[in-house]
């Protein structure tokens, strides 16, 4: 048997209808606080922050596909 149904509601109605938490304070604080910082530092010292810490993440995610792809080869080549 399959069933479905279909909820017409807003993202608001559906956060408090599941009880999940009003994050939007949060959300604008976090904004203003990037927005205050990133306005504070010259725009080539802004970049270099932001492209140190893309170099680093990339380098985390190759690491992790590596792994990822080290254990996907090994668990094919078991019977």
């Amino acid at each position: 048997m399959k069933m479905t149904i279909e909820v017409d509601c807003t993202p608001e109605e559906a956060r408090r209808f599941l009880g999940l938490p009003d994050v939007a304070p949060l959300n604008d604080h976090l904004v203003a606080e990037m927005t205050r910082q990133a306005t504070a530092l010259p725009p080539d010292e802004l970049m270099k922050s932001w492209m140190s810490m893309g170099a680093g993440a990339q380098e985390q995610f190759r690491k992790l596909m590596e792994a990822g792809l080290g254990a996907a080869g090994g668990a094919a080549s078991k019977p």
